[in-house]
């Protein structure tokens, strides 16, 4: 095999790179980065000439593509038109695609700039975003109520097990130290009063009403919130949405939907579930401050009734909604790689946890101008 090699001409209009020999990869190609010009007075083109290639594969083309990435630095023009035709086409595909380039980092006093418009700007558009889904998601429940949609049981099913029982160990965790936590508080004051048997009204009320549906849901927001932007977005990286858009199938019906009715059917159950452990790990701290059972368990009674567990179940289903709106949302807006992936499952947790408390307050806020 002859060694490759180039012999450079330098002419008016353009630079030539005679190219001789085998380019193959056992052998030692020359390296174009190591070839000095003169850029100050350049000329605009550099032309690649087959003046006697031998055999030649992928270390050919790399040696083209060094040529090329000099041209695109210094703004000149690469011709290969007087190469093998496969060259040409081989250079055509690997340019094809423009290189990712990360966003430029941008200034910090701009990037607080709140009256320079910037942020409202984005935030009037990440709500413009949100209502528009919002709107398209509640199209297609009614078609779905209406019989219409291709949205499968046996997704629903699939989505009610992993939303559900799999999370029942980290729910039962939480709420048992949570309910515990409520009840070291509330005794501290009370316990000055000589009226621990109060703990039992401070655990239940706040089960109840306010801290089993948020906390629920503000675990569901970090495990299935997080897990809907990752499915969706590994999806919209590997190209089965459009796969599926292609099909005319709506995205929304086969994939957004069962996930949303799967929160929303089995988080109610969910924030029963917490508040009645949440009461139970009140009890515990509670028999600790000589308080029976049997005095907790009428003190519980006494405090509480359906209107309180309906606030909290209430509560629940708008969270489970918000839940799968933020994560499928940030799914189906994913970008086409692994870092947009990441920034995805970020954003639907942070939207979904902010979603929660502004929803928490208005119904704390709706809720005592009713006077429930």
């Amino acid at each position: 095999m002859i060694e490759p090699s180039y012999i450079l001409e330098t002419k008016e209009q353009s630079i030539e790179l005679h190219l001789n020999g085998d380019w193959c990869i056992d052998q030692t190609i020359p390296d174009f980065n190591q070839q000095e010009f003169d850029t100050s007075c350049a000329p605009p083109r550099l032309c690649l000439i087959d003046q006697s290639i031998g055999k030649w594969d992928s270390m050919l083309m790399l040696f083209v593509m060094q040529c090329y990435r000099w041209c695109k630095s210094h703004s000149i023009t690469l011709d290969v038109q007087q190469m093998p035709p496969a060259v040409g086409k081989l250079l055509a595909v690997a340019t094809a695609v423009v290189p990712y380039e990360p966003h430029p980092d941008v200034h910090s006093e701009a990037q607080w700039a709140w009256f320079g418009g910037r942020r409202i700007q984005q935030t009037f558009k990440t709500f413009k975003e949100f209502l528009e889904f919002t709107g398209s998601l509640s199209k297609t429940l009614v078609t779905f109520l209406k019989g219409d949609a291709n949205t499968r049981t046996v997704d629903i099913m699939y989505f009610i097990e992993q939303v559900g029982p799999k999370a029942l160990g980290i729910i039962t965790l939480i709420s048992l130290l949570v309910g515990m936590i409520l009840a070291y508080l509330g005794s501290v004051q009370l316990r000055q009063l000589g009226a621990q048997i109060y703990v039992a009204d401070l655990v239940a009320i706040g089960m109840t009403r306010e801290m089993g549906a948020l906390m629920t849901g503000v675990i569901l927001a970090g495990r299935t919130g997080a897990a809907y932007a990752a499915q969706l977005g590994t999806m919209q990286v590997n190209e089965e949405i459009d796969a599926i858009q292609t099909m005319s199938m709506s995205t929304m019906e086969f994939l957004v939907l069962p996930r949303i009715l799967a929160l929303v059917m089995i988080m109610p159950l969910l924030c029963i579930y917490s508040a009645v452990l949440g009461m139970l790990g009140g009890a515990i701290v509670a028999t600790g401050m000589d308080v029976s059972w049997s005095q907790y368990i009428l003190e519980t009674q006494g405090s509480i009734d359906l209107a309180d567990f309906m606030c909290g179940i209430i509560k629940s289903i708008f969270f489970a909604a918000l839940i799968g709106i933020a994560g499928c949302q940030a799914g189906l807006s994913c970008g086409r790689d692994s870092d947009a992936v990441g920034f995805a499952t970020t954003t639907a947790v942070v939207r979904a946890i902010v979603y929660l408390i502004i929803a928490d307050a208005a119904f704390n806020i709706l809720y005592d101008k009713m006077g429930i």
